[in-house]
């Protein structure tokens, strides 16, 4: 059975092979900076350019479901872009680096992080624990102050 871990792997893969710097935040960076806990998507912020659309939506066909125009769009307006991986169900979250307050900052200081956290021990490139807390934080305020979740992530890094 695929897992959580085989998309991430994938999907690092084919970012690598287009020469798209990458790093991981969201709660996979808060649990390799802080406390483990288990995630039901992962975060990815890219450098991904509008010339770089068209080959990715068909690099992630393969492996991903993907929609080729929602792809376009969330480059072209600097949001995030959603992708599910066929064999696991597991969701991806992209945010192009253009679509974040820290932009390539993020990518500038993302180190390599070993992880069982996705179902198996792998290495990837994660944001570092300031931006971690940082985008925490952010999403903490824009969700009124009261996700539990948030806080708590942002907590057991500082501890």
């Amino acid at each position: 059975m695929s897992s959580a871990r085989d998309a991430a792997i994938q999907l690092a893969a084919l970012l690598e092979t287009m020469d798209i710097q990458y790093a991981i935040g969201g709660s996979f960076a808060s649990s390799v900076h802080g406390i483990a806990r288990p995630t039901q998507h992962l975060d990815i912020i890219a450098a991904i350019l509008p010339t770089q659309a068209d080959a990715l939506t068909a690099g992630l066909q393969k492996e991903f479901y993907v929609d080729a125009e929602a792809i376009r769009e969330a480059i072209r307006h600097r949001r995030a872009l959603n992708v599910i991986h066929l064999a696991s169900g597991f969701k991806i979250d992209i945010f192009p680096s253009s679509s974040h307050p820290l932009g390539t900052q993020q990518l500038l200081r993302r180190r390599i992080a070993e992880s069982t956290i996705l179902g198996g021990a792998a290495s990837f490139p994660v944001i570092s624990a300031e931006d971690t807390i940082f985008v925490k934080l952010l999403w903490y305020r824009d969700g009124g102050e009261s996700s539990d979740r948030q806080w708590n992530d942002l907590r057991n890094i500082v501890m």
